[in-house]
């Protein structure tokens, strides 16, 4: 266990600890690979060390691109896997999944896709960025107006936005084509309400942070396959898969870290141009 890890065991009491899993990509058939890895067997090693490393969670924030095939057998699997781990998992769409199967199948055991939780002195408000059948991510007006209907409803609690899309440049040219395409409301509306402390996002395959307009901006490493950050165009990483794992202490400030297996598993293709 790293040092960083090692402070989930020494925080203050009514911090909550949470447990990021993105970008799992899974598919029906569990012998399919996403760019050579085999997605279902790296999100199993990632979980068990993720577990390991850290006990029991508060909870599990599933952020998106979940099934990379949204078929119905890779949610259910999906389901019964993230039942087993003891911990109320929320789970919120990318853009390859679909949200109405999602929410028709994902929605008992323990999991989760309602718009909100509160926690402690926390509200954790999950967001749906995705457009049908394109990579990209917009907030429409639903979107939005539940955003500020939940900041309105719990001005007193810390608050974490979560989403799949960054809402942000990462400086990967081709990544950023993908990005959140209207992040000007959503900053605005967020200036207005001074409880929202961080925005937490998946979909880029990568480790990012970065302090903007007062907010801690996190995204977070694939379960599967990473990409090389601030490369104009596609590539995979030399980097295994991981998790990001957060603290929410009771005074709104964010822990947070980023493990990784220790292991690059084997059959990466590195030469592909996408997918």
């Amino acid at each position: 266990m790293s040092a960083d890890t090692n402070i989930f065991h020494n925080l203050p009491e009514g911090s909550l600890k949470v447990l990021q899993l993105t970008d799992c990509h899974l598919y029906a058939d569990t012998s399919r690979c996403l760019l050579g890895l085999n997605t279902q067997e790296t999100l199993n090693l990632v979980s068990a060390m993720a577990l390991e490393q850290l006990g029991t969670p508060d909870m599990i924030l599933a952020t998106g691109d979940l099934v990379h095939d949204a078929s119905e057998t890779g949610y259910q699997r999906f389901r019964k896997q993230f039942a087993g781990f003891d911990a109320p998992t929320f789970c919120l769409p990318g853009n390859h999944d679909i949200p109405e199967v999602m929410a028709r199948l994902l929605n008992q055991d323990g999991i989760s896709t309602i718009p909100s939780t509160q926690q402690g002195n926390w509200s954790l408000i999950f967001l749906d960025s995705t457009i049908p059948k394109e990579p990209g991510g917009h907030l429409d007006e639903s979107q939005l107006e539940l955003l500020e209907d939940e900041l309105q409803k719990h001005p007193d609690k810390h608050t974490l936005v979560c989403m799949h899309h960054h809402p942000v440049p990462v400086d990967s040219a081709w990544m950023d084509s993908m990005a959140l395409n209207n992040p000007e409301p959503l900053f605005e509306l967020l200036a207005k309400h001074k409880q929202v402390k961080g925005i937490l996002c998946g979909h880029i395959h990568q480790v990012f942070e970065r302090n903007y307009h007062n907010l801690l901006l996190l995204g977070s490493p694939s379960t599967c396959i990473q990409f090389i950050a601030g490369q104009d165009k596609f590539g995979i990483a030399n980097n295994p898969p991981g998790y990001r794992w957060l603290a929410l202490l009771p005074d709104g400030e964010i822990r947070s870290g980023v493990e990784l297996l220790q292991e690059m598993p084997e059959g990466v293709e590195f030469n592909s141009s996408g997918y």
